[in-house]
């Protein structure tokens, strides 16, 4: 039973990296990637749907993105998404495209991902030390319910532990690969 608490911290551990992972994929770094249109929907119908699920996206060149939307009605609702969002870049449309030109990042800009980067990693730690949290609470129920072991219980506990170590280098890691690829372009 308490080993399902450790499974369970496990599993909310490894789905936390993720979305750290996916927020910082979609972090403007100068250079055009489509994963920044990834949390940006258009009203298709009725019904919000990620941008590109209503088009193709292309990367032509190193600092542009492309997106052909299947119907041409949604290229002023795209364009609208993308204004209303945070990535800060215009729109330039012909019609039958929509091109989205990266600019060079500046010093200051830079200096600015780094906190955002920063502050992530920081807010997914808090998160990896609450689950920590959870699990040694769950395991202190079960040896209250005398459905562990004192001894097994400090076993139990070391191996949350353990993990949380793990987590908490692998989202170092993860900030320091990023901010060098920031201060790198």
């Amino acid at each position: 039973m308490s080993y399902e608490a450790i499974e369970i911290a496990k599993d909310k551990m490894g789905k936390t990296i993720n979305i750290l992972k996916q927020e910082l994929a979609a972090l403007r770094a100068g250079r055009a990637n489509p994963q920044v249109l990834d949390k940006l929907t258009v009203d298709y119908y009725g019904t919000q749907t990620p941008i590109n699920q209503v088009g193709n996206i292309t990367v032509p060149e190193a600092r542009l993105l492309v997106i052909t939307p299947w119907d041409s009605s949604l290229i002023k609702e795209i364009e609208k998404a993308i204004q209303a969002s945070d990535i800060g870049i215009n729109p330039s449309d012909d019609g039958k495209v929509i091109r989205l030109v990266f600019p060079e990042l500046t010093e200051e800009r830079r200096k600015d991902l780094g906190k955002r980067i920063k502050k992530s990693g920081e807010d997914t730690k808090v998160s990896i030390r609450a689950i920590r949290r959870d699990a040694n609470e769950k395991l202190k129920k079960d040896k209250k319910a005398n459905l562990i072991a004192e001894d097994v219980l400090k076993d139990y506990e070391d191996e949350v532990q353990k993990l949380t170590d793990e987590k908490i280098k692998l989202i170092d890691t993860i900030v320091a690969e990023k901010e060098k690829e920031i201060m790198e372009i």
